[in-house]
């Protein structure tokens, strides 16, 4: 019965991502038309003018069955809303920063001290939580072992690294059309399935909601995207995500099933590291490396779809460690 009601989230966050998605473009058209990178692919200016800010219609889609699945399936209702708290906190923090820079044309947005104090604040603020008032406490779940090991006052610091890296990862993948929302529709469906399968509905449902918010979305956001999700979604797809694995005690399947975001992350800090340690030379024709790809001579579509595969047979790797 769960898996179908997983199903049945999953539909209902669809519709309603779909419907505010259809409905936001044209006022965001108006107001929040994104700007593109003189630097990257040259197939990418025609895309100057699209709306963004759209992972609004995301986070609606995915707050909103999420609570309809607590009140109709009796999930732990606390659980799902420490999970709301940090996916809206996270968006919001997205918002702020896609407000300034595609509205209020201030191409810096928030600066980068801002951006990750906010995130750190929200973190912590998620650690303490877990760490004094619930059950498992400073515990953290090792797949394969089936163990539960005390990571004690390492837990806090463990935890806000875990949130950190797997946002900004999500928040480097959201560079071509439907690539960050439809990854992230694969590993919440994983998390989901994994959530269930543990006896965990709270988390679980959180992501099939998320699932559900990236599919509608995707449907205007595949090639040639209709619109964009910006910083308010992709800060809200790995804020969100990150906090129901962790909630789930499933933090460590993370690196797995989302292996395309560690990926991405990484072609960002070696090329950067390289580009410093070398003087100018780079690993990378650019970073991250969706856009190496696309200049070594693919196109965008034949990219994403690469991405796709990839992270389903790393969710298949995850199912196989449960």
């Amino acid at each position: 019965m769960r898996y179908t009601n997983i199903g049945i989230i999953i539909l209902i966050a669809f519709l309603i991502s779909v419907v505010v998605t259809k409905l936001e473009i044209p006022v965001l058209r108006a107001k929040a038309g994104q700007n593109i990178r003189e630097d990257g692919p040259a197939s990418h200016l025609s895309k100057a003018g699209t709306p963004s800010m759209g992972g609004i219609a995301i986070i609606l889609g995915a707050v909103l069955a999420s609570l309809l699945a607590g009140w109709m399936w009796g999930s732990r209702l606390s659980d799902i809303l420490v999970i709301l708290f940090v996916f809206a906190g996270f968006g919001l923090i997205g918002f702020f920063d896609d407000y300034l820079k595609v509205i209020k044309k201030n191409n810096l947005g928030l600066r980068a001290y801002q951006k990750f104090g906010l995130q750190i604040v929200i973190s912590v603020a998620l650690a303490v939580f877990l760490a004094n008032y619930t059950d498992s406490s400073t515990y953290v779940y090792i797949p394969v072992a089936e163990v539960y090991l005390d990571f004690g006052i390492w837990y806090i610091p463990f935890i806000v690294f875990v949130m950190l890296a797997m946002t900004n990862a999500v928040n480097l993948t959201d560079g071509l059309d439907g690539l960050a929302s439809g990854v992230t529709a694969f590993v919440s469906l994983f998390f989901s399935v994994a959530g269930i399968t543990y006896g965990i509905s709270s988390g679980a449902y959180f992501c099939a909601a998320l699932c559900g918010g990236c599919l509608g979305f995707l449907v205007f956001n595949k090639n040639p995207a209709k619109i964009f999700m910006g910083d308010t979604g992709s800060l809200a797809l790995g804020g969100g995500l990150a906090a129901a694995a962790i909630v789930m005690k499933l933090e460590l399947l993370l690196p797995v099933a989302g292996l395309i975001y560690v990926i991405e992350a990484l072609s960002v800090i070696l090329q950067v590291g390289y580009f410093k340690l070398t003087k100018g030379k780079r690993i990378f024709k650019m970073a991250p490396i969706h856009h190496h790809f696309e200049k070594c001579g693919f196109k965008e579509v034949q990219v994403v779809i690469a991405f796709w595969i990839f992270a389903i047979v790393c969710c298949v790797i995850g199912f196989s460690m449960i």
